[in-house]
C-alpha cells in the first residue's frame, strides 16, 4: 500500500483527471491518492504561476506538509507533470519511492521539434492569440489531445472547468517558460522508473520517451493508438500498466 501523487500537465487541473482516477484505484493497491493543482491551475488559477519546474516542486511539496500527507510518494505525471516528477526525485530523492511519467518530454533528450510537433504550431499559435470562445478553445485543446475521445460530455466538463478556474494567459505563459527552461539531469533520477507513451501522440513525438527510457535504462510501455492524454484515452491499460510493473 502506497500513498500516489497525480500531476497534471499544462494549463490543466485536477478535474481533468476524468473517471481515471477510479478507474486507477481499482487496478492498483494504494493508501492514499492524490491530485495536485499547481500555482495558476484549477482551484489556483488566480495565483501566479512559477517560472520554474524547481518552484512548483517546492509548492508540491507544501501543499502535501499542510495537508498532513507525509513521504515516501509514488508519483505519476503528465507532460509538464513528468518534468515536475522528475525534478522531485532530483532534489529530494528520499521521498519518492517511483515514478510513472507519461508523455513527457526534456532537455537534453529531445528537440524542440519533438517536444511539440510543427504540425501543432499554427493552431496553438492562433489559439494563444485570437479571440476565442471557451468552447473553441477545449474543442481545439481535445482534438489535439485525444484520439479515442468523442463523448461530448468529456467536452462540456472541460468548458464548464475553463469557465469556473480560468488560466490567465500570463499563466499560461509562465508555465511554457518553466517548461521551456528546464534541463533533466544526465543520470536517472530514481531507480523505480516506468515510462509510458502513445504512438499516435499528435502533441508530442514519442520519441521523446523512448530517447529518455534509452537514456536511463527505464522501462517503457507504448500503446498503439491513444493521443497526448493517455489516461483520458485508456485509462485501463495505463493503470494496468502500473499495476504490473510494481
Amino acid at each position: 500500500m502506497s500513498t500516489w501523487i497525480l500531476l497534471r500537465g499544462l494549463t490543466r487541473e485536477s478535474r481533468h483527471w476524468g473517471n481515471f482516477i477510479d478507474v486507477f484505484k481499482e487496478q492498483v493497491a494504494a493508501t492514499q491518492l492524490i491530485s495536485l493543482d499547481f500555482p495558476g491551475n484549477g482551484r489556483l488559477h488566480h495565483v501566479s504561476s512559477p517560472c520554474s519546474i524547481g518552484a512548483m516542486v517546492e509548492f508540491c511539496r507544501s501543499e502535501l506538509r499542510a495537508q498532513n500527507i507525509p513521504p515516501p510518494y509514488h508519483l505519476l505525471a503528465l507532460s509538464l507533470g513528468g518534468m515536475v516528477a522528475v525534478e522531485w526525485a532530483v532534489r529530494h530523492p528520499q521521498e519518492i519511492n517511483a515514478c510513472v511519467l507519461i508523455n513527457t518530454s526534456m532537455r537534453p533528450f529531445s528537440t524542440l521539434r519533438q517536444r511539440l510537433r510543427p504540425s501543432t504550431y499554427r493552431r496553438l499559435l492562433r489559439l494563444a492569440f485570437t479571440a476565442v470562445s471557451d468552447a473553441q478553445w477545449e474543442t481545439a485543446v481535445l482534438r489535439l489531445t485525444s484520439n479515442h475521445v468523442t463523448a461530448d460530455q468529456v467536452l462540456n466538463d472541460w468548458i464548464t472547468y475553463r469557465q469556473e478556474n480560468p488560466v490567465t494567459r500570463s499563466n499560461a505563459l509562465r508555465q511554457l517558460l518553466a517548461a521551456a527552461r528546464y534541463r533533466a539531469p544526465l543520470l536517472k533520477p530514481v531507480t523505480r522508473l516506468l515510462i509510458l507513451t502513445s504512438s499516435r501522440d499528435a502533441l508530442v513525438d514519442p520519441q521523446c520517451s523512448r530517447q529518455l527510457a534509452a537514456a536511463w535504462r527505464a522501462d517503457l510501455a507504448e500503446h498503439p493508438s491513444a493521443g497526448h492524454d493517455l489516461p483520458l484515452d485508456d485509462g485501463v491499460w495505463v493503470a494496468r500498466q502500473v499495476r504490473d510493473w510494481l
